[in-house]
């Protein structure tokens, strides 16, 4: 059983930033991905870390990086720059031996 827990969400002006933190068990976890999903709209993959990778939607690159400790069993994703059609709630996402695991979501809401 995969567990996910989001935190770090809040509200923030356009340009500032938030780091998100996704405590993630077992430790044995090697790929997470961060989806968001806005009001309306579908959820969308953000960025995606493995053991010794990373990758970001388009929409992101530049502005969020995402990182590990697997110390703390811990994902990061740092966003920077935020924008207000950054307003999404952000969740955690493993696929495990083909059950797909979220946690419950953290909001991120920006003012213009």
């Amino acid at each position: 059983q995969v567990q996910l827990v989001e935190s770090g969400g809040g509200l923030v002006q356009a340009g500032g930033s938030l780091r998100l933190s996704c405590a993630f068990s077992p430790s044995f976890v090697s790929i997470i991905n961060w989806y968001r999903q806005a009001p309306g709209k579908q959820r969308e993959l953000v960025a995606i870390i493995t053991s010794d990778s990373t990758n970001y939607a388009d929409f992101v690159k530049g502005r969020f990086t995402v990182s590990r400790d697997n110390a703390k069993n811990t994902v990061y994703l740092s966003m920077n720059n935020l924008k207000p059609e950054d307003t999404a709630v952000y969740y955690c996402n493993v696929n495990h031996w083909g059950t797909t695991y979220w946690g419950q979501g953290t909001q991120v809401a920006v003012s213009s």
